[in-house]
C-alpha cells in the first residue's frame, strides 16, 4: 500500500478515524507522517490531512475575530476542523471564504455537478451538440453560405438519427 501523500514510498502508517458511522482511513509512509506531525495521534486534525494539509488554516479565524458558526445547524469552523465534514448545505454558504481554496484543491471545481448514467450523460452530450449545430446552420443560412449550410444539415441528421446515418 502506497502512502496517500507522496504516492511514492510505501506506507508504514495507518490511520483510521470515525465520526459517527462513517470511516475515514489515511495511510502514510514514515516521512509524510513525520513531516505532518503525527507522533502523537491526539495531536493532529484529521481533517487536515484529508484536505490537502491545510484545511485548519484557511478556515481559522484571525487572532481577536469571533468564530463563525452556520446560522442552520450550529456548526463552527472548530467542528470542520476535527471532522473534515460540515454540517449542512448552509455550511458552504457560510465558510465560502476559506473552502473556495480548499475544494479547488481537493476537486475539479467548486460546484457539485452530480454523477449520471453513462447513457443520460451521452444523451445530454448529444443534446448540447445539436443544439450547437442548429445554431451554426441558422446562421450559415443567415449568411447565405449553403454549402456549409449542408454539411451542418447533414451532421445534425446524422445525430439525429444514428442509424439512418450508419446506412449510408
Amino acid at each position: 500500500m502506497q502512502c496517500c501523500v507522496c504516492k511514492e514510498k510505501p506506507a508504514t502508517v495507518h490511520l483510521t478515524q470515525i465520526v459517527g458511522e462513517k470511516m475515514q482511513k489515511l495511510d502514510l509512509c514514515e516521512a509524510c507522517a513525520k513531516a505532518k506531525g503525527i507522533n502523537d495521534p491526539t495531536s493532529f486534525a484529521m481533517a487536515d490531512l484529508m484536505l490537502g494539509l491545510g484545511a485548519s488554516q484557511e478556515l481559522d479565524p484571525s487572532p481577536g475575530t469571533a468564530e463563525i458558526k452556520c446560522s442552520r445547524c450550529g456548526f463552527s469552523q472548530a467542528d470542520f476542523k476535527k471532522s473534515g465534514r460540515l454540517g449542512c448545505p448552509e455550511c458552504y454558504r457560510t465558510f465560502a471564504e476559506g473552502l473556495a481554496g480548499l475544494l479547488k484543491t481537493m476537486h475539479k471545481g467548486t460546484r457539485h455537478v452530480g454523477k449520471a448514467p453513462e447513457s443520460l450523460r451521452k444523451s445530454r452530450e448529444t443534446g448540447d451538440r445539436l443544439k450547437l449545430l442548429q445554431k451554426k446552420l441558422n446562421k450559415a443560412i443567415e449568411v447565405e453560405d449553403f454549402e456549409t449550410a449542408a454539411v451542418l444539415r447533414d451532421e445534425i441528421k446524422g445525430l439525429s438519427n444514428p442509424a439512418a446515418a450508419k446506412a449510408r
